[in-house]
């Protein structure tokens, strides 16, 4: 029996370990969450097929809020970093711009999910937005300037913007609304899909880094 045993325990250590599913939650605001579009052509599920297609084992969790600002965000993320969560990215700020809010409060609530994820040993990626004139330049430079800033502080990557993946098409802005929705704030589908083709290779190395 003895013998019997010890064979059993060399088979199972031989054979090779099933792989486990990670998972990565999207904390953001409506780009995240898919606002205007059928569920199908929104970020997440779109991201999800782009990285299955890559050949990532990963469950992508949305955990993006229509109209959430920085404050929301920070308020929900003890919610959303589940003992399961693997990885996470943060896309916020659009809302807080949108509202003329102190970029100095916005830094400080992205501080405050940052440090939670870091106390839940939880990878990030930090996603960006771009700011415009509205408020002025010293404005647009402290609202622009603090995902860097952040990505620094915190040691975690960054994905400096979330239409990156329109952006670098190189076309001007008006030829660029044939990928947004109606209100000119929200990518319709095919924009979604240029734009996680522009953050996917940053989500596979995020992916990388919490394996």
């Amino acid at each position: 029996m003895a013998m019997g045993n010890l064979a059993l325990m060399i088979v199972l250590s031989a054979s090779p370990v099933q792989a486990q599913t990670m998972t990565l939650a999207a904390l953001g605001d409506s780009l995240t969450q898919g606002y205007g579009l059928p569920p199908e052509d929104g970020f997440v599920p779109q991201l999800q097929a782009w990285l299955t297609g890559q050949g990532a084992d990963v469950s992508v969790l949305n955990a993006g809020v229509s109209g959430d600002t920085t404050a929301g965000g920070l308020a929900r993320v003890g919610w959303t970093l589940t003992p399961d969560v693997d990885a996470m990215i943060v896309a916020l700020g659009g809302n807080d711009f949108l509202r003329g809010i102190d970029p100095e409060n916005s830094k400080s609530n992205l501080r405050g999910i940052l440090e939670a994820a870091q106390e839940a040993g939880v990878e990030v990626l930090l996603v960006g937005i771009t700011s415009s004139n509205n408020y002025g330049p010293d404005y647009k430079a402290a609202f622009d300037g603090m995902y860097q800033e952040l990505a620094v502080e915190f040691g975690v990557a960054l994905h400096p913007n979330f239409f990156s993946g329109l952006l670098d098409l190189g076309e001007e802005r008006e030829a660029l609304m044939r990928f947004m929705q109606g209100d000119g704030i929200h990518p319709n589908a095919e924009g979604v899909s240029l734009i996680v083709e522009g953050l996917g290779p940053d989500v596979l190395a995020l992916l990388d880094r919490a394996g």
